[in-house]
């Protein structure tokens, strides 16, 4: 039976391979002029690119000139961002809002990947449906471009298909050869199938009983918030008037002089950090906002349909060690039919994503259910000998998708991301739907759509070849001259070519000396991580306006380890302080501010309620006492509890230097009562989640078990060991 329905399937797939190669011919014809074509227009056509970035203040001085633009974009996210890149380069007048940051969020919460979809291609064969496999066809054709487009921010990456069924072999491997069909020339490298040595050789983490081989494809991989970022900074060097920070309350509208119907003229928009208000005015208006597109379009119309289903998708970060470093892993089938990636990213482990509906908010949260079971499917392609623990996950986050979708359908998992752009009666253009990897695609059907429908004078898309920000002076060996001009560590210069392209220069720059002889500059934020002192101020510039814009965005450390973006929130709130002119109070308001989106949005909550919940300390007898005797050995008063004083006083008599700080974070991550105190029974709930495998890397625990080992090693040597005495 099984055998069946995969010649079935495999069958299926022959057919759909015929019927892309009839039309590929005159796809790839298509592709080739207008790409060749898109790239000299974009070199030769565009307005100047700006040496000088425009300060925030000056882009809203700009904004509150009084003067009408031709088009204003809603929407910070990369859909908007392209939107304003487009319009720019094209000659318009461009304006652009976003209220919260640039890639706040559903675009800096994505699965990383640059992609067609794989899955997408095969629901397109199986159920003939050529909308599917056109936007695949287009999504593949968008991934070349983004690739090109932002070389430092983006790669090719090798993603393996374990096969553990002879007959899945021969139905993967057509399908996986019919997406390199349809990328036709823009394929970026073929894919292969592996042996079983050869791919346990290559990912040796790999569940090994039962596999038959592996077949490897490659897709694209990005820093998506920098990547959003880098649209709205080149959109921004093109002229577009872009301010994040910028909530639009509402739209403005007046009677059309020919029809007498009212028409949507601008917004009314509000200063977020000053909180003042003022108009906009333009002659379109584009509603770019994602999982918000229907609250704007009730600006517009209170009696209007949804047209969006949101889609929770959450994602969780794990150790590098639990991959490769340059291949990842596809699940093509879970235990309830969605699918897993499994990915080296930032040198770190990325997995997700789930798919659920769910309400639509500015500040989504990872649940446990969703983290433990994406934890479940890792384990099941996992050697027995890795144990996936619960407390390996550094960071977890939750991004909401806006799928376009009838208002009556409850199955978000079934529908594709495709596009649309709508225009209402008021002239308000939405555009909704579509993929991170199609942005310039949605961008430039929106603004040709803008152009039509409100006779704006511009010329044809010139966006395709057109470099991002950073991308015109980068090379693979930049981070060489870094490093030999600057004295910059290896792996923090690697760090900032990848991340800044071309301007990486612009941040050494401003990089301050270490005082030690190597490096010479370039002071960590935390130590494991490459991010630097400097990045902030830089940020700055680049119109981070809160500690959030920098841990989350302007660098990543809050999607990589929300405990280490936790310890650098001090530092990072005081080199803003200097930058921003914040007074005290400010300060501590940013610095909770960070913390509530620590705890809450990247998982910091989830991870300490592995213990908080714990509450049962399943240890056997043994265990508990060798616990006690180590508790003990800190409190020596007999108290029922130890205190950052305890702490020192066994540190010193070791010998070992830690500074008041660190002791109280390290303290604070077990106080469950917080209290400034960590009592006996908060210790052996620690002991007890760390054998569960609920709780990984904690400091205090590691940091108790080296001072007793150390303080055993020091006891006193008996007389009659020590050959006798007087």
């Amino acid at each position: 039976m099984a055998f069946r329905k995969a010649v079935k399937g495999t069958a299926l797939i022959g057919g759909g391979a015929i019927a892309t190669v009839f039309g590929l011919s005159q796809f790839s014809q298509y592709r080739n002029k207008h790409g060749a074509l898109g790239q000299v227009e974009a070199e030769e056509g565009a307005p100047v690119r700006k040496e000088h970035l425009p300060s925030r203040e000056q882009q809203l001085a700009a904004l509150q000139s009084g003067e009408e633009f031709d088009v204003l974009v809603i929407g910070g996210g990369a859909t908007g961002c392209g939107c304003a890149l487009d319009a720019a380069t094209r000659g318009l007048k461009t304006a652009l809002l976003e209220r919260d940051d640039f890639s706040s969020g559903t675009s800096s919460r994505s699965t990383k990947l640059i992609h067609g979809g794989v899955r997408y291609l095969q629901k397109a064969i199986m159920n003939l449906d050529f909308e599917q496999y056109r936007m695949v066809k287009e999504a593949l054709e968008e991934r070349a471009h983004l690739l090109q487009s932002a070389p430092h921010l983006s790669a090719p990456l090798p993603i393996m298909l374990p096969i553990y069924k002879w007959w899945q072999l021969p139905y993967y491997w057509v399908g996986i050869k019919m997406y390199d069909l349809v990328a036709g020339s823009q394929c970026l490298k073929s894919s292969y199938v592996l042996t079983k040595a050869r791919a346990l050789e290559l990912f040796p983490m790999l569940r090994r009983d039962r596999l038959v081989g592996a077949i490897v494809y490659y897709d694209g991989q990005h820093n998506d918030a920098r990547m959003n970022l880098a649209i709205a900074l080149t959109a921004a060097r093109y002229g577009a008037a872009t301010a994040n920070y910028t909530e639009v309350r509402h739209l403005l509208k007046s009677p059309d002089t020919g029809t007498g119907r009212q028409r949507v003229c601008g917004v009314r928009c509000r200063d977020v950090i000053t909180g003042k208000e003022f108009d906009v005015r333009a002659k379109c208006v584009i509603n770019a906002t994602g999982p918000f597109t229907d609250s704007v379009r009730k600006m517009d119309d209170q009696e209007v349909p949804n047209i969006c289903q949101p889609s929770a998708g959450v994602h969780i970060v794990m150790p590098g060690y639990y991959s490769p470093d340059n291949m990842g892993l596809l699940d093509p089938a879970t235990s309830d039919g969605r699918v897993i990636f499994f990915l080296p990213w930032e040198k770190m482990t990325i997995a997700g994503t789930t798919d659920s509906p769910t309400d639509v908010t500015q500040h989504p949260i990872p649940t446990e259910e969703d983290i433990n079971f994406i934890l479940s499917e890792v384990r099941n392609y996992l050697g027995a000998d890795v144990e996936v623990r619960r407390g390996d996950v550094l960071a977890a986050w939750s991004g909401i998708r806006p799928l376009v979708t009838n208002p009556d359908s409850k199955d978000t998992q079934s529908l594709s991301r495709n596009h649309v752009v709508t225009v209402s009666d008021s002239g308000l253009i939405t555009i909704a739907g579509g993929k991170w990897t199609t942005y310039r695609a949605m961008a430039r059907d929106t603004i040709d759509t803008a152009i039509r429908e409100h006779n704006l004078k511009a010329g044809s898309c010139r966006t395709m070849g057109l470099q991002l920000e950073g991308a015109q002076d980068w090379s693979p060996t930049l981070y060489i001259r870094l490093v030999q001009d600057y004295g910059l560590e290896s792996e923090v210069a690697q760090h900032l070519a990848s991340t800044y392209g071309g301007k990486a220069f612009e941040v050494a720059k401003i990089a301050q000396v270490t005082g030690k002889r190597w490096p010479i500059v370039g002071k960590r934020l935390v130590s494991e991580f490459p991010y630097i002192e400097a990045e902030v101020v830089y940020g700055v510039k680049e119109y981070a306006r809160t500690a959030v814009d920098i841990i989350s965005r302007r660098t990543r450390l809050a999607f990589l380890n929300v405990q280490a973006a936790h310890e650098a929130l001090p530092r990072i709130v005081d080199i803003m302080a200097k930058e921003l002119n914040w007074c005290e109070q400010k300060k501590k308001e940013e610095l909770e501010t960070a913390k509530t989106f620590l705890y809450y949005e990247m998982g910091y909550k989830v991870k300490t309620d592995q213990l908080t919940d714990s509450s049962e300390i399943s240890l056997v007898p043994s265990d508990i006492e060798r616990y006690k005797k180590r508790f003990h050995m800190f409190d020596k008063d007999k108290k029922g509890f130890i205190t950052i004083v305890d702490v020192q006083r066994v540190l010193q008599s070791i010998s070992v230097q830690i500074d008041e700080n660190t002791l109280h974070e390290i303290l604070n991550e077990v106080d469950l009562n917080k209290n400034g105190q960590v009592e006996l029974n908060e210790f052996l709930q620690l002991m007890s989640a760390i054998q569960k495998g609920r709780v990984s890397g904690s400091r205090l625990a590691v940091l108790m078990k080296s001072a007793e080992e150390k303080l055993r090693r020091r006891q006193a040597i008996p007389v009659d060991r020590s050959g006798g005495g007087v």
